[in-house]
């Protein structure tokens, strides 16, 4: 049976979360037994995301054959079962890359390359790819709809109506419904027009997920559904929720999950989101809270942590425990009118991420000084585990000006270095190490006894690497290196035996976790911070019950 498909767009506004509702509809059409695949299509000339500003873009996620892609590939993963690749997301500048190609090559045969057909067929023969094997192709449209460079993937997916028919296609817009506070009314004005501009392109929407902060009224529903010609049962409250595991719970009681089974003509069973309700549960009823510091130097826009705050929430689940997240600017350490004593006091536990350039670098060191000797638990990710390794070489082994030739080519110790391959490469795009690459676990470390296993797959994202030529000097300091690629190449794995839990790693665990299945590094670090927040508060309410009681603070001699 050929698969059907689901093509997510988005209007009004962007940011409405169209990545996060095909996710949820997987998640809801695999609770069905369906076995399904997604992929985003992104509108800009980037070749990919790899090159572009945290700022501008937020996280790039890396999948396990190194494709660099959108963040909304990770939404994709953790909500679903899909395996993706290089093959589930594209941008206008790889379409346009490889159509080029091939006429460079002749491959069009003297042809004149135009819009339609070739760029649309590129995107069609793109989508058809994802769609083998599998029940359903979820496909998200990036942008918003009336966007110039969204045209051609619009007019793709028309032309995909126009060929497979209705019962293989189902359009489903997502859109605003806002609350004026002045007026003390939803206004259903913005989806209207944005269900025009769909239609004067070719696309009626069948299903309409209307986002907005409390639920819609029959009255409002009948209204969209009167203006934008469609079901009133397809107008979908998109609400609000306190967290995003909730939506496919949302969505499953909206019924939204049983008319993509109408109309897509499809037989599946019951629906079991009985893990997902248990999450929800979970998040509304913690057994306690855990305080985690995340020291990085993109943190005034979360979007560029996306993966990672996403893991620690599914650490902190797993011990059924409410997550205060906190973002410090490791410039702040630097810098800031407090101490950095004051600034990390209230940390259960620290984690120091990835990154590029030396902005923060300083900040960093310091949080992770405190971190090593305050005992406080500590995880370093990428360039936090590099950190960590010049933190040590210097206040520990004596290395006053180690350093990473990223930060001073000139240092006297490069403790990490570019990576040998990329020595005379100077381009950035797709030249890093990317993707899964396997590590070897040392028994006996803390690293074994977290994973259970002596080999793992993770996936990388990183530039430069650890000398080995300081290897000797550091693990004789104390530091054990715990995990390195089988041809003993690369470390990827460090940590503090004398510590209650320092440990860093040179690949990026956040891209493997999931709600149901939380990354075991980040399940473990989050206890330990945890258990960490419970001695503290103990030996703070001890000091404190000592001072009261001491003679002399009773006015007693």
């Amino acid at each position: 049976m050929s698969a059907k498909y689901i093509f997510v767009t988005g209007g009004v506004v962007s940011s409405l979360g169209k990545g996060l509702a095909a996710a949820s509809i997987g998640c809801l059409l695999e609770s069905r037994g369906l076995k399904v695949n997604l992929m985003k299509f992104d509108p800009y000339l980037n070749v990919d995301p790899g090159t572009m500003s945290p700022f501008q873009h937020g996280e790039v996620f890396v999948t396990d054959d190194g494709a660099e892609t959108d963040l909304d590939l990770g939404h994709y993963e953790r909500f679903t079962h899909a395996k993706l690749s290089r093959d589930n997301n594209w941008t206008t500048g790889r379409v346009y890359e490889q159509i080029i190609a091939k006429e460079r090559r002749g491959d069009y045969l003297g042809k004149t390359v135009q819009v339609i057909p070739h760029v649309t067929n590129e995107i069609k023969a793109a989508m058809k790819k994802v769609a083998q094997d599998v029940d359903v192709a979820i496909v998200e449209i990036g942008g918003t709809v009336g966007d110039i460079e969204s045209l051609p993937f619009m007019e793709a997916i028309r032309q995909m109506r126009q060929e497979l028919g209705r019962e293989h296609t189902l359009f489903m817009h997502v859109t605003l419904v806002p609350f004026i506070a002045a007026a003390q009314e939803l206004k259903t004005k913005p989806t209207q027009h944005s269900v025009k501009e769909l239609l004067s392109i070719g696309i009626q929407p069948d299903i309409l997920l209307c986002r907005t902060d409390r639920f819609l009224s029959k009255e409002i529903k009948s209204k969209i559904a009167l203006f934008c010609n469609v079901e009133e049962e397809a107008v979908i409250t998109a609400k609000d929720v306190a967290t995003i595991y909730e939506v496919p719970v949302v969505f499953s009681r909206e019924g939204v999950d049983t008319l993509v089974l109408r109309y897509l003509h499809l037989n599946a069973k019951e629906r079991d989101l009985k893990d997902w309700e248990e999450i929800v549960h979970r998040v509304y009823n913690p057994k306690a809270e855990v305080t985690i510091g995340i020291v990085g130097k993109y943190v005034e826009y979360e979007d560029s942590y996306k993966s990672l705050k996403e893991a620690l929430v599914h650490g902190a689940l797993a011990h059924n425990l409410k997550l205060n997240l906190n973002w410090v600017e490791a410039e702040g350490l630097e810098t800031g009118d407090r101490t950095y004593e004051e600034q990390l006091a209230d940390y259960d536990g620290l984690l120091v991420p990835g990154g590029f350039g030396k902005r923060g670098i300083e900040g960093m060191l310091i949080a992770i000084r405190y971190a090593r000797e305050k005992n406080v638990p500590f995880f370093g990710i990428c360039l936090g585990m590099q950190v960590a390794c010049i933190e040590f070489a210097r206040d520990v082994c004596g290395l006053a000006d180690a350093n990473s030739s990223e930060f001073d080519p000139a240092t006297p110790h490069r403790v990490i270095y570019k990576l040998r391959e990329l020595r005379g490469v100077e381009e950035l795009g797709g030249t890093m190490r990317l993707g899964a690459w396997p590590c070897k676990i040392e028994p006996g470390t803390l690293a074994y006894r977290i994973y259970g296993k002596l080999e793992i797959s993770e996936r990388h994202r990183h530039r430069y690497e650890f000398n080995r030529e300081y290897e000797g000097t550091l693990t004789a300091g104390g530091l054990r290196i715990s995990g390195s690629t089988p041809d003993g190449t690369y470390v990827e794995m460090v940590e503090l035996p004398d510590h209650p839990h320092f440990i860093g790693c040179q690949f990026h665990p956040e891209f493997k976790s999931k709600p149901l299945e939380p990354h075991p590094l980040f399940k473990t670090f989050v206890g330990a911070a945890y258990e960490h927040g419970l001695k503290r508060r103990a030996d703070r309410l001890a000091a404190e019950v000592e001072m009261f009681h001491r003679p002399e603070k009773m006015g007693r001699r």
